[in-house]
């Protein structure tokens, strides 16, 4: 597929990276020569350098026979123009575009076919609000994913000591759980590598196990691989801009909320947005303050400043002071590598976050929902069996009849309101939601065939 990528910041540099590693055609177009050029020396792709909203610039980039624009700069005007510019000038087929301002998403008619050119609007600032959420709401996970329009979810918890599962085999698990709860392990990564879990595969403390299991089980089963943490009731956020202010006011219903802003004017406009929270003026890296307001009491701190440093350090300092759990948001990938698992619990990348969502949009075929796990080696792809056993090569046959890549372990199936658990004698029926872990990304091609539907397969 040919792709023009619009802006080479941290998202576009990012994006760039994972779809030219699918054997796509990418030019990417930015204002910095010196962020193309990196690009450029690291990548095989194409760069092109100029404003992304010309129409000069675009044609420049192959507009008139590309398949995909992606528009990802800082600016939102300059995305949604930009895709404007495609649409009317080079009638492109498919237009992504980056949306910060969350009032832009709140009027679904102003992205109408007739009043603006953008497909599909992309909000990374509200992905990774949902995201910091959920990990909130659950505590102890490091990921939690839906499929099925929530119906089925994948969560990724690290397997501790106490763990009633740790140390067992994993087929002890339908032992260990009540009659009416299943579940299945997906995939295991240990120290960094992956395992495709088998029924004698043994669970080790350290382990990050990945599950799938009804969203009204998963408490349920967490509480094998781990013990269970006290509910969270207070959150201290570190950081009152889109990202801050937008997870405080989804929080403060719920939970007893506190945001910390260093800068006087936004953290008067943050106090008149918000109903039920405390706004704070000061440094998150400033230790007296966060002993005042009682940080070692506090059940959850999130840092999500525009500072990869302020967010580690000043997260480091929580921990250190007594906070139960502690989440850091980090634009470098390195960095999140690098800090994860140790003082800080959790590391949020935006790119990947926001990379699943572009996937879902852009990947061919049958592929409805991409998660996109473990900094992009891995995938959980949410698959739909169409057509009938004579055009699909998966509809009406048994999961072990299925030709699937070693890397594929295929958690469970949605069918209608029910999550049918993994099991290799279940047929697979029209319209099923089909759940596949892939720990490989190269095999995604074989992923991809195996939903695809043909005239005449048999």
């Amino acid at each position: 597929m040919k792709i023009i990528i619009l802006g080479a910041g941290q998202v576009g540099s990012s994006v760039a990276a994972a779809l030219v590693s699918e054997n796509n055609d990418i030019t990417v177009v930015d204002l910095d020569k010196a962020k193309l050029k990196e690009l450029s020396e690291r990548l095989d792709i194409r760069t092109v350098h100029g404003h992304a909203s010309l129409p000069s610039v675009l044609g420049h980039a192959g507009a008139e026979d590309a398949e995909l624009i992606i528009a990802l700069t800082s600016s939102d005007e300059v995305n949604l123009i930009a895709c404007e510019m495609a649409d009317i000038v080079y009638k492109t087929p498919t237009k992504i575009a980056r949306l910060r301002e969350a009032e832009y998403l709140q009027h679904p008619e102003l992205m109408a076919k007739t009043r603006a050119a953008v497909d599909v609007p992309i909000s990374p600032e509200g992905l990774v609000c949902r995201h910091i959420q959920r990990l909130i709401e659950y505590p102890g996970a490091l990921q939690v994913l839906d499929f099925a329009e929530g119906r089925a979810q994948l969560v990724a918890v690290r397997a501790v000591p106490g763990g009633a599962l740790v140390g067992h085999e994993i087929r002890d698990l339908r032992s260990h759980l009540p009659e009416s709860v299943d579940a299945r392990v997906a995939a295991i990564f240990r120290e960094g590598r992956p395992i495709i879990p088998e029924a004698s595969t043994r669970i080790e403390a350290g382990d990050e196990v990945f599950f799938l299991a009804d969203r009204a089980d998963i408490r349920t089963v967490m509480s094998e691989l781990r013990r269970a943490e006290r509910p969270v009731r207070r959150v201290f956020i570190a950081g009152g801009g889109n990202i801050g202010r937008n997870l405080a006011k989804a929080l403060e219903k719920q939970f007893s909320v506190k945001v910390l802003e260093r800068d006087k004017e936004r953290s008067k406009r943050i106090a008149e947005d918000l109903l039920n929270s405390i706004v704070l003026m000061g440094d998150c890296a400033d230790e007296a303050l966060l002993r005042e307001e009682n940080i070692d009491t506090t059940d959850v701190y999130c840092a999500v400043t525009n500072d990869d440093e302020a967010n580690i350090l000043s997260a480091m300092l929580a921990k250190r002071l007594g906070c139960q759990r502690v989440i850091a948001l980090i634009n470098r990938p390195a960095y999140a590598e690098l800090v994860e698992g140790g003082t800080i619990d959790i590391a949020v990348s935006p790119q990947q976050v926001t990379l699943g969502a572009l996937l879902t949009s852009i990947r061919e075929g049958n592929l409805v929902r991409v998660h996109s796990l473990r900094r992009g080696m891995a995938e959980a792809i949410e698959a739909v069996a169409v057509g009938d056993r004579r055009t699909s090569r998966v509809i009406g046959r048994a999961l072990d009849e299925l030709q699937l890549p070693e890397a594929a372990t295929i958690g469970g199936i949605v069918r209608g309101d029910k999550l049918l658990i993994a099991h290799h004698d279940v047929v697979i029926e029209p319209n099923d939601h089909i759940i596949v872990f892939l720990v490989d990304k190269q095999q995604l091609p074989k992923v991809q065939a195996l939903f695809r539907t043909d005239a005449t397969w048999i």
